[in-house]
């Protein structure tokens, strides 16, 4: 009985943490190609207070692997603030922690020199919210390991998802707020120019009974 109840339990906590697992946004790994002149951007929306990580490397060519060609890259914020800066290097890393909500930019581009190559393909690996938890070293800190290793993981993906829906919620509310405040603009905007309108009708009708009654006509 108690092995059957130990089994039920490990299979509930297994579920729930392929059920959150799912729901929670993963870590993004893209190969993007750079054009040998221009810049290449990639772009996501990422709510305040998330731990952002990113390693990028330049993907070697087969007939000339000895030779890659160096990029520059630069991160971010959605209000333009730089966040990582990087010039003629073949790999490089970032890490912050994100202080606005909005689109977080990162672009990368070919250095001058090795701009008269064809197209480049970097490899970009990009970790956010409990995707860039380190989990080994949480486990080796708080010597946990096992069922109550895998309760603490699914304890941090209930909270990120907890978080993502108060953020959309959130964002919800937010464009709510606009589509009404313009709908009221559009309303007082519809009045005011079915408004001005009978005003030009009512001057236009007075100024001609106007000009006919001296000319005679009426």
């Amino acid at each position: 009985m108690a092995n059957h109840f130990n089994f039920t339990y490990q299979t509930i906590i297994l579920y729930l943490i392929c059920c959150a697992t799912l729901l929670l946004p993963q870590a993004h790994a893209v190969w993007l190609t750079i054009p040998s002149s221009g810049t290449k951007c990639v772009s996501e929306e990422i709510q305040n207070h998330v731990v952002v990580l990113a390693d990028y490397y330049v993907v070697a060519d087969q007939i000339d692997s000895n030779h890659l060609p160096a990029v520059s890259a630069r991160v971010t914020s959605p209000y333009g603030n730089n966040l990582h800066h990087n010039e003629n290097v073949t790999h490089g890393q970032f890490a912050f922690t994100t202080t606005e909500s909005g689109n977080y930019l990162a672009c990368f581009w070919l250095d001058r020199q090795h701009q008269e190559a064809a197209t480049t393909t970097l490899s970009l690996e990009w970790k956010t919210g409990i995707s860039a938890k380190n989990w080994e070293t949480v486990a080796k800190k708080e010597k946990i390991e096992g069922v109550e290793l895998e309760l603490r993981k699914l304890e941090g993906a209930v909270e990120a998802i907890h978080e993502n829906l108060i953020y959309l919620k959130d964002r919800e509310a937010e464009m709510r707020e606009v589509s009404e405040r313009t709908n009221g603009r559009v309303a007082w905007l519809s009045i005011m120019s079915l408004g001005v309108c009978i005003l030009v009708s009512v001057l236009q009708l007075w100024y001609l009974k106007r000009f006919f009654r001296k000319k005679k006509l009426i």
